[in-house]
This record gives structure tokens, C-alpha cells and sequence, in this order.
């Protein structure tokens, strides 16, 4: 299947070399292999995009962001996201007004609250633990 993503080579070429299994017959199956064989890599970065699409389309944005203190977004765009209070960063995409340099002002400014949602995980775990050990 490798040789066959090649473009110069075709099916009818590579069930000629030696050691090659029985092909079909049909001239459509064929063409569909190859189709198939050469433009697989596109069609799995697109099935890559697509999953990522679905899991920004439904991540959840927390209710109580207050979008006029994030910095990055326009007076307008802080004003329909206040009003919408949309629940998922695909129903605020699909705000008129909200734009691709805002969908991604949101993703950063979830991705920094998680992280720091996590930090602080860490450091009162740490610092429970660091206690438990003095008391023991």
C-alpha cells in the first residue's frame, strides 16, 4: 500500500511486480483502492480536524467568566457574550459578532484557568501532605 500513495504509481502498475497478491477485476474496485491508498493521509488529518472541531464545538464555558475583564476582546464582542451567556465555546461562535480572534481569546484565557485550576490542585495537595508529615 505504501508504493501505491505514490502518484506516479497505479494499481494496475503495482499488481505487476513480483509477489504481488491476486488483484481485483473490477476496474471500479480498483480505482477505489487507489483513490483510497493515495489520499489517505488527507483524509485522516481531516478526521483529526473534524474530532477537534467537536471537542471545541462542546467545550463548556464556565458561568461565571465575567467577559469584560478578559482582555483581547472588543467592547462589543465582551457585550454579546454578557448578554448570551453562551454555555459552550460553539454557541459563542455562533454569535453574530464573535469573531475567530475571539473564539481563540476565550480558548486561551480557558486553557490559563485550568491550568491554574490545577496548580492549585498541586499545591494543596503538597502542602496537606507537608502538614500530614509533621503531625505523624
Amino acid at each position: 500500500m505504501e508504493l501505491l500513495r505514490r502518484p506516479e504509481v497505479s494499481y494496475a502498475q503495482l499488481m505487476t511486480l513480483p509477489g504481488a497478491a491476486p488483484g481485483v477485476d473490477d476496474a471500479q474496485v480498483a480505482e477505489q483502492v487507489e483513490i483510497q491508498a493515495k489520499y489517505q493521509g488527507y483524509i485522516d488529518r481531516q478526521q483529526e480536524e473534524i474530532a477537534r472541531h467537536e471537542h471545541f464545538e462542546n467545550l463548556k464555558l464556565p458561568q461565571d467568566v465575567d467577559y469584560g475583564s478578559l482582555r483581547g476582546l472588543s467592547v462589543e464582542v465582551r457585550q454579546k457574550l454578557n448578554l448570551h451567556r453562551p454555555e459552550t465555546l460553539g454557541q459563542a461562535a455562533r454569535i453574530s459578532g464573535v469573531t475567530p480572534a475571539a473564539i481563540s481569546v476565550l480558548l486561551v484565557h480557558l486553557k490559563r484557568r485550568s491550568s491554574s485550576a490545577r496548580e492549585g490542585v498541586r499545591a494543596s495537595t503538597g502542602a496537606a501532605a507537608r502538614t500530614a508529615g509533621k503531625t505523624a
